[in-house]
Order: C-alpha cells, then sequence, then structure tokens
C-alpha cells in the first residue's frame, strides 16, 4: 500500500484484488484515465478495511473472492467505520443474488472479470462524470433533486454497429456463437464464417461489449492466455 498526497482535483482510488497480477494491470488501466489515481493496492479484506483507513480513498475497486472476506461483507464494515467511500465491484461473480447484494450494498458499478481497458473506462469516466454532478449540486427544489440523480439513471443506449462493420457480418458471428457447442475464438470463428481473424475478433469484442457474449480465458503451456466467447443464453 502506498501512501496519498495532497493533490487536488483527482479521483483517489484503491484496487483490492488477491492476484497480485490481477492487480497491477487494474492499476495500470485506472492510470490511463484522467483524473483517477490509484493511491493503494489490498489483497485481503482485512488490508482493504486498514487501506480506507489510511488513505481515504474516493473510489475502491473491489473484487469479492478475497481470501479472508467476501468482497461485498468489506463494505457494511467500512460504513460502520464511518467511510463514504464509492464502491465499485470488479469480480468474475455473476450469481444473480450477488448482484442484487452488490446493489443493496450501493456499489455504483459492477463489472465481470475477465475485461479489457476499453471495457473499464467508459465505466470511470461515467462515474466521474456523476460524481462531479453530485459534488457541485445545488438543490433548491424537486426539479434540482431530479437533475442530479437522472446521471445515475441513464439508460443504456441502444446498441448499433460501429462505423466499418456490417450487419451481415455480425450476423454470420452471431450465428457462429449461438450454434458453437462451447466457446469459440477468433481463430474458430473466422473458419466458420468465412471472414479473417481480425475482424472476427473484432465483431466478437464488440458482442462482448454490448453484453451478448462473454468471455473466458484458456490459459497454455506458454505466452497470452486464449480469449475465447460463448453466446449469452
Amino acid at each position: 500500500m502506498t501512501a496519498t498526497s495532497d493533490k487536488t482535483g483527482t479521483i483517489d482510488v484503491l484496487v483490492v484484488d488477491d492476484d497480485f497480477m490481477v492487480a497491477r494491470v487494474h492499476r495500470a488501466f485506472v492510470e490511463r484515465v484522467e483524473p483517477f489515481r490509484v493511491v493503494g493496492v489490498a489483497h485481503t479484506g482485512a488490508q482493504a478495511i486498514e487501506a480506507v483507513d489510511e488513505l481515504r480513498p474516493d473510489l475502491i475497486l473491489l473484487d469479492l473472492y478475497l481470501p479472508d472476506l467476501f468482497g461485498l461483507d468489506v463494505i457494511p464494515r467500512l460504513r460502520t467505520a464511518g467511510h463514504d467511500c464509492d464502491v465499485m465491484v470488479i469480480s468474475a461473480a455473476q450469481e444473480a443474488d450477488t448482484v442484487r447484494g452488490a446493489v443493496r450494498r450501493g456499489v455504483v458499478d459492477y463489472l465481470l472479470k475477465p475485461f479489457e481497458f476499453e471495457d473499464l473506462r467508459p465505466r470511470l469516466e461515467r462515474y466521474a462524470a456523476q460524481r462531479g454532478r453530485l459534488l457541485t449540486a445545488v438543490v433548491r427544489g424537486q426539479a434540482d433533486v431530479d437533475r442530479v440523480l437522472a446521471g445515475a439513471f441513464v439508460p443504456a443506449p441502444a446498441h448499433t454497429l460501429p462505423k466499418g462493420m456490417s450487419v451481415e457480418t455480425a450476423a454470420l458471428v452471431e450465428r457462429a456463437l449461438r450454434e458453437a457447442d462451447g466457446t469459440l475464438s477468433a481463430t474458430e470463428c473466422a473458419a466458420l464464417t468465412g471472414v479473417s481473424r481480425v475482424s472476427a475478433r473484432r465483431y466478437l469484442e464488440y458482442f462482448h461489449g454490448t453484453g451478448s457474449a462473454e468471455v473466458s480465458l484458456r490459459y497454455g503451456a506458454a505466452g497470452r492466455p486464449e480469449r475465447r466467447y460463448a453466446w449469452r443464453v
């Protein structure tokens, strides 16, 4: 854990993850987005509580599968201690009960692992914008309250294909995913659809970004893990 400084205008973040390498990656992701800075890293629930006492972060990126505590159980302990920092869950846990529990505990967002930088960045930017509205809000009546809260309940926009992507190819990739017996790699998807591996990967990542497909990692003997995709039922 590192100490915080007196720098103003930043959003201080504590990264909590039991995996040292994953925590390092998440730290690097956060520090690529302004005005965020990582002021500390913790690997257990107890370390997280101690770090919040010491560093007073604005936001916690909280993994749920910690060696000593379930991540959601950290939140009420922080509230009992008087800490009002926001919490964004970063976890592979996708059970409905867990997601509901996170919502009940007031988390500001919930991002499933594994994810890429482009999955995290818009969530951080959205959080920063909403936090800015809350910090500068002047409330004189119901209309002001409605304007402040509106940012917290912005509906997800309808998904439209990015420039350079075609409806026909998207349909081919979607069909390959739906009909696959298990998961597909970008190479396998390319072979099934007749498009290049690069194009297949782009469409697969698009479906992952919209929440239509899920990603898992397959680790081999060496090199980077292979990303594999499956259509969400």
